[in-house]
């Protein structure tokens, strides 16, 4: 399906793809979708909000899928509605009504045709094109299904290969958002411990990588990303099928998941203290085996439960000859 059209408008100072997402709760005192009725709130809200939905138009069915998405995703993202006449001149709609998403210093809007259902759109359009990520954050953008193009830089001061790769994914998601942005997020994560869980291992930083959230996979480019080109085509071969996706949620995965966890669960305890650590491995063995012993010592002996069913028939046997004699 193609992409929503990009229209081209002029925001206010403040719009910046790297502060944080704001996450709101319903209130009895304020309602799921907040009315605009006049052109300063919208620029108030639109400058308080990297990203928001607004329904334009009047009383539709549209609208009540839109209140209905608005009922499950509060807690998510922003909802409004407006009058056509609120809008500022830059922005311009082909038909009414409408839904329309304002983030990354433009808009979009909503075409049934193009995007499918409306409650998946919003999930998929609630988060910038390009942004700070965080642990929690990487794990809201799973819901959707999208891939996630991720550098990794150092927290703190960032070398200029982390600057690097930074410019790189942002230039990317800027440039090619109609081409890529139905099947990827794009961002940068500070630091690695997280994603270290993720993968099980060592990562290295500053680098890039693809997340895959919906099976806990995870990609890593076959050769050094150096240039557009070469970010260009790992994501083809992504969606391609080219490039081999690493990790996953099968058994064997699960059982090395598992095992990781306990690793690193246990590895600050027995450095910190040996003795409690030990304790902690050596018991539940040590209980198992004392089961097993004395379930397998009270196990009734077969040999013996034999002999005595063979005595029994023998004495059974010679009863029924002695008392045949006697009838005799």
């Amino acid at each position: 399906m193609a992409p929503s059209v990009l229209y081209p408008i002029c925001m206010p100072t403040g719009w910046g793809p790297e502060r944080k997402i704001g996450h709101v709760t319903s209130s009895p005192h304020i309602p799921l979708v907040r009315t605009l009725t006049s052109l300063q709130l919208f620029q108030h809200a639109i400058t308080h909000h990297d990203v928001m939905f607004v329904y334009v138009g009047a009383t539709s069915q549209l609208k009540g899928n839109y209140t209905s998405a608005s009922e499950e995703l509060i807690v998510h993202t922003y909802f409004f509605s407006a009058t056509r006449d609120v809008l500022p001149e830059g922005v311009s709609l082909a038909f009414l009504p409408a839904v329309v998403v304002f983030k990354d210093g433009t808009f979009f809007t909503y075409s049934e045709e193009h995007d499918g259902d409306l409650k998946s759109w919003i999930k998929r359009e609630r988060f910038p094109n390009f942004l700070k990520i965080d642990s929690y954050t990487l794990y809201a953008m799973g819901e959707s299904g999208k891939l996630v193009v991720l550098a990794l830089v150092e927290e703190g001061f960032q070398s200029e290969e982390s600057l690097r790769y930074k410019t790189l994914v942002e230039k990317v998601a800027a440039e090619h958002r109609d081409t890529y942005s139905r099947n990827f997020y794009f961002g940068f994560m500070e630091g690695s411990e997280y994603i270290r869980g993720y993968v099980m291992g060592e990562v290295t930083v500053p680098s890039l990588m693809v997340v895959s959230l919906s099976n806990d996979g995870y990609f890593l480019p076959p050769c050094p990303v150096d240039t557009e080109d070469h970010l260009l085509d790992f994501m083809d071969g992504i969606l391609e099928g080219s490039v081999e996706a690493q990790g996953g949620n099968d058994v064997a995965q699960r059982v090395r998941r598992w095992i990781y966890e306990a690793k690193v669960s246990l590895t600050p305890v027995f450095r910190d203290a040996p003795v409690l650590g030990c304790f902690l491995v050596g018991f539940p063995p040590s209980m198992a085996a004392i089961f097993l012993y004395l379930c397998c010592k009270n196990r009734p002996n077969l040999n013996e439960d034999e002999d005595e069913v063979a005595v029994t028939a023998s004495s059974a046997q010679r009863s029924k000859s002695l008392a045949e004699k006697k009838a005799d």
